[in-house]
This record gives C-alpha cells, structure tokens and sequence, in this order.
C-alpha cells in the first residue's frame, strides 16, 4: 500500500464525481450539533477586546491547559496545546525517533494510514503487527515484534478502523515493551468519549517516562474544523523530560501558535457542557451500530461489532474491501465506505464504514439490497 499520499480523498473524490446518491460512511465527521457552550464560547469571543485577536501562548492558552490538565491528572506544564491530534502525534513520533537509538515505528495492521504515512515521512522502518480475530492488538504479539531497533510503538484506543477498546491493564503492558526496548509508546486516545464497552484505560495511568499521550476535540466536540488537539509528554525533570522541550521548539517553528478563537470556545465548552452530552452522542452511535451490524448480518457479512470509536469494518462473500470493489459500491450500491486494503495486509478483504451520518438505515437497506 502506498502510506506516501493520502488515500480517503481518493475514495471521497470518486463519490463526489459518481453520477448519482451517495451516502458518505468514507470521511470521520460528526453530523451532530457541538455543545451550545461552543457557539457561545465564539459569540463572546467576536465582541472581546483587539488584545485577544493577537498571538496566543505558542504551547496553548494557559486556562485551557489547565483544564486539559485537570481532566488528565497531570501537571500542566506537560501539555502542548497542538494543531489537531495529527500534529501532537508527529510531535510524539517525531520526538521519540530523535530521542531513542532505533529507527523503527511498531503499527498495529489494520493500520490508521496517517500514521504509516507519516513514519515514511519521518523516514523510519516501518513494522506492522498484526491484530487477532477480534480486531485487538495483543500485548504478547508487540512484545515478539519489539527490539532495539524499535524506538516507538503507536496504539490508538478506541482504534480506528478495528473498534477495538484496550482497559489499563493493556496499555501497562504496551508502555513496558516500551520501556524495555528504550522506546516511546504514542497513546493516540482522540475517541475516548466513544467507550461502548467501559474497558477504556489512558496509557496516562501507566505512569510511564515512555508515554506520550495525545488527543483532539475534534470528535468529542464535533468540531473537526476547529483543529484543536493536545499531547501530555513525560515530565520535564525525569529521564526522557526533553521530549517536551524538542515538541515545543518544533510546534513553534512550524505553527508559531494555534488558533486562539478556537481554543476560547473549547475552554468555554470543556467547562459548560454536561456529561449528558457525551452520553447522548454515545447512545446515538450505539442505535446506529446496532441498526448497521444487523443490516450486515441479513447480507451475510462478517463483522466486529465495535468497543468504542464511530467504525465498523466488514467482509463480504466474494467481494474483496479493494479500491475497485469500493468503487463499485459508488456506482451500483450508492454506498461509499474505505477500502480495508487502505489499511493494511491483514483486512486487505474487508471495507470501514464510518457511522457518523443521519442515513445510516438507508445506507444498510442499499447495502442488504446489494448483496441480498
């Protein structure tokens, strides 16, 4: 697979050019109202003084590392506030490539693309594990894979594409193979509103000097264009406190600053909203996986029912998850999903679906129809 370009907009592009309705199940993006508390975050940000349009903190907004602190129980001082999780976990990977001796990146197959992608951009070795039958990463398995040569391990729980959901217990055992291989783990943790199953565990409570944990606002506010993510790195005075001094320095130079609006109306957010409102988002999804894993049961699917996160990843008699076949979908079915070949070896036969569209019913009824 080529991890070099970026893939979905080759999917998202054929469905924009198709000829006729197409349900998008391809991109990430909620269809949900964010927390009111957002929108007045922005209101009351329009009418502030000319001082506040100016430079933010290049590390993010003092009062808004603080809640993110909080939340996290650390100390503030190792918050970096990013452009989305994607610059937080090349901040992560980055760093830990430069920090420890080896140059290989350990990713889970099936693969989130951006992740590999961005190890060849880094120009690391790339070593993919491959999940068991459930869609879970097993610790034993990342052990036998892991060596000197292996300077980070990435796991991201809930995952995308897999749904797979790893308790604290789980990413213990991730962050000592880092530790015992002198590498970093990066914790991608951006769906951790998204549990359905309870198990959910930060790699935070590892209390590990080999941990980098990052995470965005983007899902669990529904506000993917607001790009406001953060990474919590080890503290500065233990073994490996430089990671944090080398992803401030390189976030500055890339970015300057993140966006202060953006980042106002998160705060606002963070402190208005209810946990009622996490919780609905979590039922809504729950409806809907129930409703889409029935319709790919009645068309003889195989599938796993997702822990946690918006994904569901199928296979279908005779129908590999190639990009040809999730064309096909387009054109016949009115369906567009991702095609698991996009994510790797071991789902090369299977396609993901994304759930975070109101026409999920009537893209299982296309999908029953297609292959009923």
């Amino acid at each position: 697979m080529d991890y070099e370009t970026p893939q979905f907009f080759r999917v998202m592009q054929y469905a924009a050019r198709a000829d006729r309705d197409v349900v998008d199940m391809v991109s990430g993006n909620p269809d949900w109202d964010p927390p009111e508390g957002l929108r007045d975050g922005l209101r009351d940000y329009a009418e502030a003084d000319p001082s506040e349009f100016q430079y933010p903190p290049s590390v993010g907004l003092r009062d808004l590392r603080e809640e993110i602190a909080a939340r996290r129980d650390v100390a503030v001082e190792r918050v970096v506030v990013t452009n989305g999780a994607g610059e937080a976990n090349h901040l992560a990977m980055s760093g830990g490539l430069d920090r420890f001796d080896g140059d290989e990146v350990l990713l889970a197959d099936p693969v989130y693309p951006y992740y590999a992608g961005r190890a060849n951009f880094l120009d690391a070795e790339t070593t993919f594990v491959p999940v068991a039958d459930d869609g879970r990463l097993d610790p034993a398995d990342v052990r036998a894979a892991a060596s000197e040569e292996t300077s980070v391990v990435v796991v991201n729980s809930p995952n995308n594409p897999t749904g797979a959901v790893y308790d604290a217990d789980a990413m213990a055992e991730f962050a000592a193979i880092a530790e015992a291989n002198d590498a970093l783990l990066v914790s991608d943790e951006v769906y951790d509103h998204f549990d359905y199953s309870g198990r959910f565990g930060s790699a935070l409570e590892a209390d590990s000097p080999n941990v980098v944990a990052t995470n965005s606002f983007s899902k669990s506010l529904a506000i993917t264009g607001f790009r406001v993510g953060y990474a919590v790195f080890p503290p500065e005075d233990g073994p490996n406190g430089d990671l944090i001094e080398r992803a401030r320095t390189r976030h500055m130079l890339t970015n300057v600053a993140g966006s202060r609006p953006a980042q106002y109306a998160v705060l606002r957010a963070l402190k208005t909203t209810s946990p009622e409102y996490y919780a609905d988002c979590r039922r809504r999804l729950e409806a809907r996986i129930d409703r889409f894993c029935g319709a790919l049961d009645e068309a003889g699917a195989e599938f796993n029912r997702p822990d946690g996160g918006f994904y569901v990843m199928a296979r279908f008699p005779d129908f590999p998850g190639s990009f040809e076949n999730v064309y096909e979908l387009v054109d016949e079915a009115g369906v567009g999903g991702m095609p698991g070949e996009a994510f790797g070896d071991s789902r090369a036969d299977w396609i993901r679906f994304a759930l975070v569209t109101p026409r999920v019913d009537e893209a299982a009824e296309r999908l029953a129809d297609f292959f009923g």
